[in-house]
This record gives structure tokens, C-alpha cells and sequence, in this order.
């Protein structure tokens, strides 16, 4: 890993200690609101990625599995769930979104069985999903103006973090092998946004709670 690594991953795991610090803050007055369950993501991920930083003993494989069939898809279901069912309200395009996205685990398990193919072709597709997304709930905030008073919009903030870090990082991972073994200067630079970008969204998720207003249904 290059050595930037090993300081911004620790900040990562800061920002993600973080948010979910916040998150627990604002539990009590959002345990009524569907925003709990993102509190309860939040913990989710900061556990995982506390378990994952200090416990480093087991196989890497082992690691890259988790993360390969678990870690990865609960994100993008997760957003597919607040994106689609919640702050769209179309249920049946959170449906949608995901039964293709675990789709794609079919293909790979009948014809390729490596693990690299799931690291470079599954969050390609949840991305494409969550680009779809993205405009849909931009599009939404044109439309009833929320946009104008973004500084209390929740959704705002998650929208930026998320086209920042899923949006930002799909060339990376779309041409995941390619860059780091054909063109590993390019890899490196776009590693350290990966790693940067993710910072920010997880902040980003942190302010959220402590500037944005939160439906309470």
C-alpha cells in the first residue's frame, strides 16, 4: 500500500467512529424515523471497520470475502432502501435495484469463481444503480425547492457524500485490475481520492444529523 495509506485510514476510521457517535447522539429524538435505521448502518460499518483494523491476524482472504458478500452489498442495499423506498417513495424501484444488483453475484459464481471480478463488477453495477439514484432524488429537490434551503435538506448531505465517494471512485473501480497492474501511478492517485473522498462522506453523514431536519415517518 503506498504510505498515504496509513494515515488517512486511520482518519477513516475516525470519521466512521465519528458519524456513528453522532448518530447515537440523535437516536432518542429519531427512534420513531426510519433515520434510526441509518444510525443503526452507521454503527454497522464503524464496528466492522474498527473489527477489521485491529483485528489482523486472520486470512486476508478471509477479509476480502466479508467485505466481497457482505460489507460491499449492505452499503449499496442500504442506500437502494433510503434512496428507493424512503426519500423517493417508490418501493418497487428499491425492489428492482436490488434483485439485479444480487443478480450479478450469478454470473460470477457459474463462470468466473474469483474475487477480483467481484470487487470490479459488482460495485460497477450498484453504482450504475445508484447514479439512477442520485438524479432521481436531485430531481426531486428541484422540483419542491428544497434545493434552496439545502443547509437543512438531510438528504443533501447524503447526496453530496454519496457522488462524492460511490459516483467519484466508479472508473476506479470499474477498471479496478487494469489501473493497478497496467497504470499504477494513476491507481495510486485515485486510491488516495477513494480513501479521501470517503472521509468527507462520512463526515458529511455527521453533519447531517446536526444541521439537517429529518422526516419523522
Amino acid at each position: 500500500m503506498p504510505d498515504y495509506y496509513y494515515i488517512l485510514k486511520p482518519v477513516l476510521l475516525l470519521a466512521e467512529i465519528i458519524a456513528a457517535i453522532v448518530g447515537l447522539i440523535y437516536l432518542p429524538r429519531l427512534k420513531k424515523s426510519y433515520w434510526r435505521f441509518f444510525i443503526y448502518y452507521l454503527i454497522v460499518i464503524a464496528i466492522q471497520e474498527i473489527f477489521w483494523h485491529f483485528f489482523t491476524n486472520f486470512d486476508p482472504k478471509i477479509k476480502q470475502y466479508y467485505y466481497a458478500y457482505f460489507g460491499i452489498p449492505l452499503q449499496y442495499i442500504f442506500f437502494f432502501w433510503l434512496y428507493g423506498a424512503k426519500s423517493l417513495n417508490r418501493k418497487k424501484t428499491f425492489i428492482v435495484c436490488t434483485v439485479l444488483y444480487l443478480l450479478t453475484y450469478l454470473p460470477i459464481q457459474l463462470f468466473f469463481k474469483k474475487l477480483y471480478v467481484v470487487y470490479s463488477l459488482n460495485p460497477s453495477i450498484g453504482t450504475i444503480f445508484l447514479i439512477f439514484l442520485v438524479l432521481l432524488e436531485f430531481l426531486k429537490q428541484i422540483k419542491n425547492d428544497s434545493i434552496l434551503y439545502f443547509r437543512h435538506n438531510k438528504m443533501f448531505y447524503i447526496n453530496l457524500g454519496v457522488i462524492l465517494l460511490y459516483i467519484g471512485t466508479f472508473p476506479l473501480f470499474c477498471f479496478y485490475q487494469l489501473l493497478r497492474n497496467q497504470y499504477r501511478e494513476i491507481w495510486t492517485i485515485y486510491y488516495a481520492y477513494f480513501l479521501i473522498a470517503n472521509i468527507i462522506m462520512y463526515s458529511l453523514f455527521a453533519i447531517s444529523f446536526i444541521w439537517g431536519k429529518h422526516r419523522l415517518k
